[in-house]
């Protein structure tokens, strides 16, 4: 009983504070910090107007309150809170003078960031992928370490998370497939299709399709929606072969139950290759020699 007034009263005191300092001199302060990276032309990314609206909101909530709508999984949920807000409330937490509320938030967030990933079971779920798992370990991996930096130092690459943090995700999972494909494919031996003197299918789409993006800035944010945006723009069928081997999609398999890009568009393995070639001339052209003349 006395832990829960005592917890009551903290909270009424935390919104008290918080509602002095949201007025000064008559003038409202705007409690939610800014984002610090910063544009190429050195303006400051900012978040959508609807997620600093919600900000405002949230912080009014009592941290009984927060928890309860954080756990709300359903998106379409009136009380949901997007991991854009979610993460923006992990990142803050490092004012605290305690761990405790970061790790309540953290074991959230980082709950939804594993449901967010592709398992590792295969489809008969009587197997498991050891690249998806590498895949999925990476991408974990490398999330969980920039939100233990961000806690010490300020780590500007969370920024884009509080923008659009699904897209933000997406991306270290294509960094993390490109690592595990060139991981995978330094250990496969060249082999040959019968006496035709030609790769086999599986070297042909390794070989191809490791790293397509190679020498591009993919780790620049601008960068980043430029290429987002120039592969939209690509004739269908190159653009949906391009964000299918993004997503680790094989061009062709000989194994009928395994989905490949061949199988979704209908389409031979030589068909696709072509669709691959040319998107990457077009994106390289774009993107690349578009930015030196």
């Amino acid at each position: 009983m006395a832990e829960t007034v005592a917890r009551q009263l903290n909270d009424a005191c935390r919104l008290r504070a918080r509602a002095t300092a949201r007025i000064s001199k008559g003038r409202r302060v705007d409690l939610v910090t800014a984002l610090r990276k910063q544009k190429p032309d050195k303006s400051q990314y900012r978040r959508p107007a609807k997620i600093e609206a919600l900000l405002q909101t949230l912080e009014g909530l009592s941290r009984a309150e927060f928890l309860a709508r954080a756990q709300i999984r359903a998106r379409d949920d009136a009380k949901f809170i997007p991991s854009e807000c979610l993460i923006y409330f992990v990142r803050v937490s490092r004012a605290d003078n305690s761990d405790a509320w970061f790790e309540r938030l953290y074991k959230i967030l980082s709950a939804r960031v594993l449901r967010a990933l592709p398992t590792a079971d295969a489809a008969d779920g009587a197997s498991r992928s050891l690249t998806r798992e590498r895949i999925r370990e990476k991408v974990y991996g490398r999330f969980v370490e920039m939100l233990a930096g961000d806690r010490q130092v300020y780590d500007e690459r969370l920024d884009f998370f509080e923008i659009r943090f699904d897209m933000a995700l997406k991306r270290l999972r294509q960094d993390a497939q490109r690592q595990a494909w060139r991981d995978e494919n330094r250990s496969q031996p060249l082999t040959y299709e019968g006496d035709s003197g030609e790769l086999s299918p599986e070297i042909e789409r390794a070989s191809g399709s490791t790293n397509p993006f190679e020498a591009m800035e993919i780790d620049d944010e601008a960068f980043r929606l430029r290429l987002d945006a120039a592969i939209e723009a690509l004739p269908s069928e190159q653009s949906r072969t391009i964000q299918m081997l993004m997503l680790e999609y094989q061009i062709h398999s000989e194994d009928p139950n395994v989905i490949t890009i061949c199988t979704v568009l209908k389409k031979t393995p030589k068909t696709i290759w072509n669709y691959r070639d040319r998107a990457m001339k077009t994106l390289r052209s774009v993107l690349i020699e578009g930015d030196d003349q």
